[in-house]
């Protein structure tokens, strides 16, 4: 069975096809949220949500598209969601910091500083190139892993991989 006919039996409460849909899908989703939160607790976090959320949401699922597209369009969402509950408590964090004029690198700021910078090159790229970036470039997956979890050929893959890439290289030159 497909994973759209899965998902629209997830949307009749249908518990057995939730599982296969997870089964189908739990490795890829996983390796798309890690490479974007890039912390596996945090990941694992974010999984169980995007299920939860999968579980509840089903039902309003309209095949547009690929349902694996929908399922890293909920994943993506709740990724930013976490990125956005972090940056607030590193606020808080930076009152303590302003304090302190130790003339050493802060780290933390450091790392928030990159992130920001690697998250507005990613938002240059259409949604199918950022994935397939992330999914080559931070989780590590093959582009053949790639192409079937997309379900796309191994040529538009690798195509838009390549394009994606010139692009962050033109953006990050201009930066």
């Amino acid at each position: 069975m497909s994973d759209e006919e899965l998902l629209n039996r997830v949307g009749t409460g249908d518990s057995e096809a939730f599982r296969q849909l997870y089964h189908n899908t739990d490795r890829t989703v996983y390796s798309f949220i890690l490479s974007i939160l890039k912390n596996p607790q945090d990941a694992e976090e974010v999984m169980q949500e995007t299920y939860l959320k999968i579980w509840t949401s089903a039902a309003s699922y309209h095949s547009q598209g690929k349902p694996l597209a929908w399922i890293f369009t909920i994943a993506r969402n709740l990724c930013y969601m976490k990125f956005r509950d972090q940056k607030r408590q590193a606020d808080m964090g930076l009152d303590e910091l302003n304090g302190e004029e130790t003339g050493e690198v802060c780290l933390p700021l450091e790392n928030l500083a990159d992130a920001m910078v690697l998250r507005s090159a990613l938002e240059i790229l259409k949604e199918d190139e950022r994935q397939i970036v992330l999914l080559h470039a931070s989780a590590g997956l093959k582009h053949r892993e790639i192409a079937a979890d997309l379900q796309m050929p191994l040529a538009t893959v690798l195509s838009k991989y390549n394009r994606a890439i010139k692009k962050l290289k033109q953006y990050l030159r201009e930066e």
